[in-house]
């Protein structure tokens, strides 16, 4: 294994970092990921003994590679469905309904044990979206549980509304986009109400119902909240300019429900072989390379924006982009790039200036493999936002969450349409076998690559809207709060 200390090559010649960056090892680290999962409970969520364990896997490995990392403590919100929950009709045509199937308990649900009216709160998405505005919920009966479709804002800002407004529970659906596969996700902190997701196709019959009148349900969720420690990992090239940091992060916690094999030991996994590799190209390493692994992004990137929020304005000024691997081994996955140019214009906020350029460096590598790529929206929802809200550039490549396939995309991607990116993404299967070795490959090359890119050169990508670091240049460049 190459180390930080190993001889530098200038040789244009020599292999690039894709090249070095092998499977073989990426698919070590998931194994391992899998077997510390397999004796902790299933999972490395934050606030778990397995998180915990995986945290000592990577430290140890990149202290093995000579590095220093560094760890950053901090407390979060913690989350636990402590038994499974319950969704039912009632009336008119009493009915039980699966989960995981039919629905899913989101993460900071409140426990309790409703039976009430449901209400169809604004069905035609009307404004923002579904729940998005206090006015969607004008005239809403007390008690009753509100059927919010998913889209248009947070969870959080639906609940809110939906708890302010009296709401018993709030059942969500999915989008038409999304028929099959329940809503799963985050409300991103403790609500007092049960809050659950469901499929589109029953939310379309249930809002149906609801019109009618009579329709009444049963929301049962047994929940725990609490405050709980867990830890970004930090670490750095010794070598390259500290005032250039060129920073690539993926979130090593998986949810409660599985193992996140895909589901963040993909990204984990590359992140940390290319920190690995990366001494065997120091003598073309000009910029700093900072590597990142997050705790709680489950949670709501709750680690990425604690370590933004510590960062101080030179510190942030100092970091000239940042990479982002979230889930880049799904089974049924497309070769997906962040839409740093916003040529969509689907975009959740504007790209930071030079995001296009991080998206140019992917499309062109992989222009010239004649692979197809994605564009894909910033939708706000990984730790790449922590860093777009503080002006930083950012991008990344993905292979899919639970969106499923088109038949445009299976033609061009392979796989089957009509069928999630990642069928097992969030629950229990998503193990060491629910990865797509193919994209997986494919995607780390490439995140391999553009590190490679921007460690030898980013002015194109330098912003120049930060004030000049003035403070001396020490150790690994930045100082992590305590």
């Amino acid at each position: 294994m190459a180390t930080l200390g190993a001889a530098p090559s200038a040789n244009a010649s020599a292999p690039s970092l894709a090249d070095l960056v092998k499977l073989k090892d990426i698919r070590a680290h998931q194994l391992a990921f899998q077997v510390i999962a397999n004796g902790n409970g299933g999972n490395r969520a934050s606030g778990e003994a397995g998180f915990e364990k995986s945290a000592n896997y990577v430290v140890a490995k990149l202290t093995l590679a000579g590095y220093k990392p560094q760890i950053q403590r901090f407390t979060f919100p913690y989350y636990k469905e402590a038994t499974p929950s319950v969704f039912a009709q009632t009336a008119p045509s009493p009915a039980s309904y699966v989960h995981s199937t039919d629905y899913r308990t989101l993460d900071y649900s409140g426990a309790g044990d409703v039976t009430a009216a449901a209400v169809a709160v604004d069905p035609d998405s009307a404004g923002v979206g579904s729940g998005c505005e206090a006015d969607d919920f004008a005239g809403f009966t007390t008690g009753g549980i509100a059927l919010v479709q998913r889209g248009g804002c947070t969870f959080e800002i639906k609940a809110d509304n939906a708890q302010k407004a009296g709401a018993s529970a709030v059942a969500f659906y999915q989008r038409p986009d999304v028929t099959d596969v329940p809503v799963e996700g985050t409300a991103l902190r403790p609500f007092g109400i049960p809050l659950i997701g469901f499929t589109n196709k029953l939310g379309l019959e249930l809002v149906q119902a609801a019109k009618a009148g009579g329709l009444k349900l049963r929301v049962k969720t047994d929940t725990i909240s609490e405050q709980r420690t867990t830890s970004n990992i930090v670490a750095e090239t010794p070598y390259g300019d500290p005032d250039r940091v060129v920073a690539i992060g993926a979130h090593l916690d998986s949810v409660a429900a599985g193992p996140g094999i895909n589901d963040n030991g993909s990204g984990a996994g590359t992140v940390l072989t290319i920190a690995q590799k990366i001494g065997e190209i120091r003598g073309r390493v000009n910029n700093r390379v900072r590597f990142a692994f997050w705790g709680a992004e489950e949670g709501g990137d709750l680690g990425s924006k604690h370590y933004v929020a510590n960062l101080g304005a030179e510190e942030k000024a100092r970091i000239a982009l940042y990479l982002n691997l979230d889930m880049i081994g799904s089974p049924n996955g497309v070769r997906g790039v962040l839409d740093g140019d916003d040529s969509l214009g689907t975009n959740s906020s504007k790209p930071p200036a030079g995001s296009d350029v991080i998206e140019k460096t992917f499309t062109d590598y992989y222009a010239g493999r004649d692979l197809a790529l994605k564009q894909d929206a910033f939708t706000g929802t990984s730790d790449y936002q922590s860093f777009m809200d503080a002006g930083i550039p950012a991008g990344g490549v993905r292979s899919g969450t639970d969106t499923v396939k088109t038949d445009e995309e299976a033609a061009v991607f392979g796989g089957t349409a009509g069928v999630a990116y990642d069928p097992c993404y969030h629950q229990a299967c998503d193990t060491y076998d629910n990865v797509n070795t193919t994209l997986l490959d494919q995607l780390a090359d490439g995140a391999a690559h553009a590190t490679e890119t921007f460690a030898t050169s980013v002015p194109t990508v330098r912003r120049d809207n930060v004030p000049a670091p003035t403070t001396p240049k020490t150790g690994q460049g930045h100082t992590p709060a305590s």
